[in-house]
C-alpha cells in the first residue's frame, strides 16, 4: 500500500483546505473541503436553515469534500489529479459508477453540492473564469492553460489539462480553490432531472450515497409542490397535479404548475428564468437553494450572463453544468443543460467527484 501522507502534507501547507485522499483502491485524490453554511448565508433570505448541499439521509453533515480537478479515470476509479486531460466521452451513469467504485461516501457530484459553490461563489464575488474561449476566458486576453488533446480543425484550443490555468480559475481565486468549474469540459451532476418538464429531484443532498438509486425508474426521485415546497411522488407522466414545472414563454424558461406554452429544447440567460404567481415562496427558495431560479431584485449580469438550455418535451433529461471551452460568456458556474439523456456521450461532456461522510 502506497504511503501519500508527505504528498499530503505538502499539499495542505500550500492549501490548508485540501486533502490528498486516499480511496479503497489505494489511489489519491486532491479534495477541497466545502465546509456547511445556511441558506441566508448565500441568498438574500431570513431562513437560517442548513443548506440542503449538507442534509444527507436525513442527517445534517459538517461539509463535503469536492474533487479540486475535473475527473480523469484510471484502474476504473475517477481522480482528482493536476496537470491531466479531464475524463470525456462518458455518459451519466459510467460517470456515477466510476465515483462509486472508489468506495464509501465517494460518489458523482450532485447539483445540491454544485448549486452551494456556486452561491457561495456569487455571494463572496469570487465568480469563477475557465478555459471557455478555446483556450482561455472569453474576458481575458493573456492567460491561457495547457492544452490536453488535439486542436479543432481550426488550429484552436480545446481540453485544457486540470488545473493550468491562472487562480482566476479557481472558485475562490486562490491555489486552495476548486478548478475548471467555468468551461473546459461540461460536467455531469446527480440529484436532479427533468420528466417533460417536470423538475425532480431526490431529497437534500440523498444523491450523495448511491442507495438511494438515481436510475430512470427509481422511486427516490420527487416532484416538489408549488405551494409547500415539499416532495411529493410523481405520477411518472410529468403531469403530477400541483408540481413545479418548465415552461418556455415570451423567450425565457418560466417555473408554472401547468405547461401550456412551447415544449421542446430552448436557452435563455441563467438571470432571465422567471416563476409564476402559482410557485409559492418555500417552493422558489428550494429552487435558488438549488441554482435553479435567481434571486429577486437581481440581472442576467449579476449571474455571469450565464445560460440555461432546458428540454420540457422528453422523457428524462440529467444535469451537465458549467460549459465546455467554446461557451464564451454563457459558461460559467451558473450554466446549466437539461438537455440530454442519460446515455448521451461527447468529447465535451466529463464530471467530477464528490466525497461525504453519510453516517454523522
Amino acid at each position: 500500500m502506497a504511503n501519500y501522507d508527505q504528498l499530503d502534507l505538502a499539499v495542505r501547507m500550500l492549501a490548508p483546505n485540501n486533502k490528498v485522499m486516499v480511496d479503497d483502491l489505494d489511489m489519491p485524490s486532491i479534495m477541497v473541503w466545502i465546509p456547511k453554511f445556511r441558506l441566508c448565508d448565500v441568498l438574500n433570505t431570513a431562513d437560517t436553515s442548513t443548506h440542503p448541499a449538507f442534509r444527507v439521509n436525513g442527517h445534517e453533515i459538517d461539509g463535503f469534500w469536492c474533487s479540486k480537478f475535473q475527473n480523469v479515470v484510471h484502474g476504473g476509479g475517477a481522480y482528482s489529479l493536476p496537470g491531466e486531460d479531464p475524463a470525456a466521452s462518458i455518459n451519466f451513469d459510467t460517470a456515477r459508477q466510476r465515483c462509486e467504485a472508489k468506495g464509501g461516501g465517494w460518489h458523482l457530484m450532485t447539483r445540491a453540492e454544485w448549486a452551494a459553490i456556486a452561491l457561495w461563489c456569487k455571494k463572496n464575488g469570487t465568480m469563477p473564469k475557465g478555459n471557455n474561449n478555446y483556450g482561455k476566458d472569453h474576458s481575458e486576453s493573456t492567460y491561457k492553460a495547457i492544452p490536453s488533446m488535439a486542436r479543432d480543425s481550426s488550429n484552436r484550443i480545446q481540453r485544457v489539462a486540470g488545473g493550468t490555468g491562472p487562480v482566476s480559475w479557481s472558485h475562490d481565486g486562490t491555489v486552495a480553490g476548486i478548478w475548471d468549474l467555468n468551461g473546459n469540459v461540461n460536467e455531469w451532476l446527480g440529484g436532479l432531472r427533468l420528466v417533460y418538464g417536470e423538475v425532480q429531484i431526490l431529497k437534500d443532498n440523498d444523491a450523495a450515497d448511491p442507495e438511494n438509486p438515481q436510475g430512470a425508474t427509481s422511486t427516490a426521485w420527487k416532484a416538489i409542490d408549488a405551494t409547500t415546497g415539499e416532495l411529493v411522488t410523481p405520477n411518472g407522466s410529468g403531469t403530477t397535479s400541483g408540481t413545479v414545472k418548465l415552461d418556455y414563454v415570451s423567450s425565457a424558461w418560466k417555473y408554472v404548475t401547468s405547461i401550456t406554452g412551447t415544449t421542446g429544447a430552448y436557452g435563455c440567460k441563467f438571470g432571465a428564468i422567471t416563476a409564476d404567481a402559482g410557485i409559492g415562496a418555500a417552493a422558489k427558495l428550494l429552487l435558488q437553494a438549488l441554482a435553479l431560479l435567481p434571486e429577486a431584485d437581481t440581472t442576467t449580469a449579476d449571474y455571469g450572463e450565464d445560460n440555461v438550455y432546458f428540454n420540457n418535451g422528453e422523457a428524462e433529461r440529467l444535469p451537465i453544468a458549467g460549459g465546455h471551452w467554446a461557451y464564451g460568456a454563457d459558461g460559467g458556474v451558473f450554466d446549466l443543460l437539461l438537455n440530454d439523456a442519460r446515455t448521451f456521450a461527447y468529447h465535451s461532456l466529463g464530471f467530477r467527484g464528490s466525497c461525504s461522510a453519510l453516517n454523522n
